[in-house]
């Protein structure tokens, strides 16, 4: 089991690191989006939880990463108004990402798995469906995952 204390864990990683405004009280790991419905404030954006049209659909993976800054680690979530930092991901990337528990399912995750964004929660399944996109593969193994929990994953940039 993978026990990192930080959402990226790639050395010396390459992606694009974002920050913006947070909108809700999202956990480090979870996927947002742009909150459209906010104007920018001194310049920077507002996220939110991603909340697209349906589980895996295709759009920016932008990571909410912990508040090192701050003194918050990987478990403590944000509020709402809080300044934030976010990370898109090139192929190959590292990372942990937020479990959803889906509530009469056994939701076990294998080493290779496909993993897709839950619609609404930000957090992520197994591939279930047809989804447009599946933009990270299992790195360990979870047996009966709780909610929330961290999964060591890798970006496949699909």
């Amino acid at each position: 089991m993978a026990d990192f204390e930080t959402i990226v864990v790639s050395g010396a990683p390459t992606g694009r690191f974002l920050e913006g405004i947070i909108v809700g009280t999202p956990k480090p790991g979870t996927m947002l989006q742009l909150d459209a419905g906010v104007a920018a404030v001194n310049g920077r954006m507002s996220w939110e939880v991603f909340n697209g049209a349906a589980d895996g659909e295709q759009a920016l993976v932008a990571i909410l990463l912990e508040d090192s800054l701050q003194g918050k680690t990987v478990d403590d979530a944000f509020v709402t108004g809080t300044y934030g930092r976010l990370y898109c991901p090139i192929p190959g990337d590292e990372m942990q990402v937020r479990h959803n528990n889906v509530a009469g399912t056994a939701d076990d995750v294998v080493i290779g798995d496909k993993l897709i964004v839950d619609d609404g929660t930000g957090k992520f399944n197994v591939t279930t469906g047809s989804p447009e996109s599946e933009p990270f593969i299992a790195l360990e193994a979870k047996v009966d995952p709780t909610a929330d929990s961290l999964v060591h994953v890798m970006y496949t940039g699909h």
